[in-house]
């Protein structure tokens, strides 16, 4: 019985490595909203936080200044979905053959 316990352990130790690098190689990427058939961009590092924003000039205009908010959230939302589908077919090859229940999402 303890040789299975050991070899839980390895497996467990195994995991959470691979989890790590799942985890830096996420952080890594870079993923890019559209919003206005391309006038909006925003570009989202790994773990969510903007590092561009582009903008067409001909949107930049006083008096719409709703329509510029609206297709900028509209960008960051883009990119955060796309992030998001990312991250779970990483983790879901990380994870594929591992006796999880039903319903149990990693990271823990």
């Amino acid at each position: 019985m303890m040789k299975g316990f050991g070899d839980m352990m390895k497996q467990a130790a195994s995991l959470q490595g691979k989890m790590q690098e799942v985890q830096e190689k996420i952080a890594a990427m870079e993923a890019d909203g559209v919003a206005g058939g391309g006038m909006v961009r925003v570009t989202l590092n790994g773990k969510g936080y903007a590092s561009k924003v582009s903008i067409e000039k001909d949107l930049i205009n006083p008096d719409e200044g709703e329509v510029l908010e609206d297709l900028i959230a509209a960008a960051i939302n883009d990119a955060k979905s796309k992030l998001e589908e990312v991250s779970q077919e990483e983790m879901k090859s990380l994870t594929e053959g591992l006796p999880l229940p039903p319903g149990m999402k990693m990271p823990f």
